[in-house]
């Protein structure tokens, strides 16, 4: 048996780091990434579509999210559509899930304890709902499938591997929380699983990530995983990019730039190869005459969009030969110097000051 696992998509998700064009852009990109996951599932001839939660942002959903997710699922039929809402989708009566009229391969878990679904004979998914957005526990705590003989029995769930949590982003909370020692425990062969957006191939468990860029800085081979099961329970699995939109991060070192126009052209060469959206930080020293929060306005042209950070930029001042001017910015010098600050905070207070003195707005680039 062929199982297509995917998790943790976020139709609807705000993008608050991206101006509203380019928001716009990465919302339509999460529906033809969708379009995409199910084009795998029929082409790699899986026997099922198991989704792991978070398909949708519940507070967030557009008007026809709803008529969005059941094209795609119905396209597919009659491959069985198993979802287990999380956290962000969860399952309720104002849920897109309680609402929907379904086709009939799609199978929606409802309860927040493990339930069932034979999906063929001797193969048995076990999957459950977040039924709030917080303070789920967890689906394994007190649960144990009796196995039979030549039986397989799978779980499928949005929760929190409590040895994981302190690997993912600042924001992921435990819900849903286990140890990876429950799933043997309960008599399960393998959690298939959603919540953390890092991918992750555990004995027990699989998390196969967002499968569509969410923010910078994501690493991994993120998107559908083929999850083929044998007859005694043991599986292989195989990732599959569906990503619609590429993200990249790049840091550009502008030390010794001293004008707007060095600090283009050095970040102009940067992006020559790179596609899709790109993260630019800025590090080096430049002199005090570069503003560096307007050197990237127009340029990357051939990007969907570009994106600026403030990084560690440090301003090329004569603090000595400054200090000696007999003004109001010589004296901000002296006073400071002899305020007995540590060294780093001493720098970047001259700096700031300074700055503030020129009348500069980017006063962040300490």
């Amino acid at each position: 048996m062929r199982l297509a696992l995917f998790s943790d998509l976020h139709l609807a998700m705000p993008f608050r780091w991206a101006p509203p064009e380019v928001a716009r852009t990465r919302r339509q990109a999460l529906r033809d990434t969708l379009d995409a996951i199910v084009e795998l599932a029929a082409t790699a001839k899986a026997d099922a579509l198991v989704c792991g939660g978070d398909l949708y942002e519940h507070d967030r959903v557009a008007p026809d999210t709803s008529a969005v997710i059941r094209a795609a699922f119905a396209r597919i039929a009659p491959i069985p559509v198993l979802v287990a809402p999380g956290n962000h989708d969860w399952y309720g009566p104002r849920s897109l899930y309680s609402h929907t009229e379904w086709s009939d391969n799609v199978h929606i878990f409802k309860e927040d304890r493990l339930q069932p679904f034979e999906l063929a004979p001797g193969l048995t998914i076990w999957g459950a709902a977040h039924k709030k957005p917080a303070g789920t526990k967890g689906f394994l705590n007190g649960f144990e499938v009796d196995r039979g003989r030549d039986e397989v029995h799978i779980a499928l769930f949005h929760g929190s591997l409590r040895s994981g949590l302190p690997f993912e982003e600042e924001d992921k909370q435990p819900h849903g929380p286990f140890d990876a020692e429950q799933i043997p425990a309960a008599g399960l062969h393998h959690a298939l699983l959603g919540h953390f957006h890092t991918p992750k191939d555990g004995d027990w468990h699989t998390y196969p990530g967002n499968p569509d860029p969410l923010t910078f800085g994501e690493t991994g081979d993120r998107g559908v995983v083929l999850v083929d099961i044998e007859g005694d329970g043991g599986l292989r699995r195989t990732r599959r990019l569906v990503a619609q939109t590429e993200v990249s991060d790049v840091t550009v070192d502008v030390t010794g730039c001293s004008s707007l126009q060095e600090v283009r052209a050095k970040t102009e060469t940067a992006l020559e190869t790179l596609s899709g959206i790109v993260r630019v930080t800025l590090e080096g020293e430049v002199t005090s005459d570069v503003d560096v929060n307007s050197s990237l306005e127009g340029i990357g042209d051939h990007l969907a969009a570009v994106v600026s950070r403030p990084g560690r930029v440090t301003v090329a001042y004569d603090l000595d030969a400054i200090g000696q001017e007999s003004t109001v910015r010589g004296q901000f010098v002296q006073d400071v110097r002899n305020a007995g600050l540590e060294s780093d905070l001493e720098r970047r207070v001259l700096i700031t000051g300074l700055r503030a003195l020129e009348g500069r707005r980017d006063l962040e680039v300490v």
